[in-house]
């Protein structure tokens, strides 16, 4: 067992700014390192074996553990969300599906939109970790469900939730031309 010491540095290496051939830039992930000490947790407990050399006095170990971080959202997964969420009026990411959620809050946004009769898109960011990830970059939001309408991110399920905790959503649709409020009593 071993503890951990305090962090001796941490360093960030940045991507390379280098351009290729054609002057297009280089995608290089950024390096993160942590360089710390480490040690064991200290002698066990002996009655015979006090005197033997692994009960003697501890030794730090210097470690260094190298982390390599790139970027998710890739100009082409950019372009991919960009389509999607302007493709349909509304549209929910989110973990499983419309008819099997296979996460609460995407369940409780789900239930939300079905009980307004909003027609809505779902994905399943399951499905893709690289779209998963990738999503959180596009939103600025790192937690699902992610709702967008009219191609703009709307809110998770806290926002969904508080915004028609109030007794009503405002949803635009460009059919309309105005902006609509659905009434949770069903006033419309």
């Amino acid at each position: 067992m071993w503890s951990v010491g305090a962090f001796n540095s941490i360093t960030i290496t940045p991507p390379s700014a280098s351009f290729a051939v054609n002057k297009a830039p280089i995608n290089t992930p950024t390096s993160l390192h942590l360089h710390y000490f480490s040690r064991p947790l200290g002698p066990l407990p002996s009655f015979s074996l006090s005197n033997h050399s692994s009960f003697g006095p501890q030794l730090s170990y210097k470690r260094t553990v190298s982390f390599r971080c790139s970027a998710a959202l890739t100009p082409e997964l950019k372009n991919t969300l960009d389509k999607v969420v302007t493709s349909h009026k509304v549209v929910l990411f989110m973990k499983g599906t419309r008819d099997f959620p296979q996460c609460g809050f995407s369940n409780t946004v789900v239930q939300i939109l079905k009980s307004l009769n909003v027609p809505f898109e779902t994905i399943n960011i399951l499905e893709n970790e690289l779209l998963r990830q990738g999503l959180k970059e596009y939103s600025s939001w790192p937690t699902f469900p992610q709702l967008y309408v009219e191609g703009e991110f709307f809110g998770g399920c806290d926002i969904t939730v508080g915004t028609t905790g109030e007794g009503n959503v405002l949803l635009s649709f460009a059919d309309y031309g105005k902006s609509v409020v659905f009434d949770l009593d069903g006033d419309n």
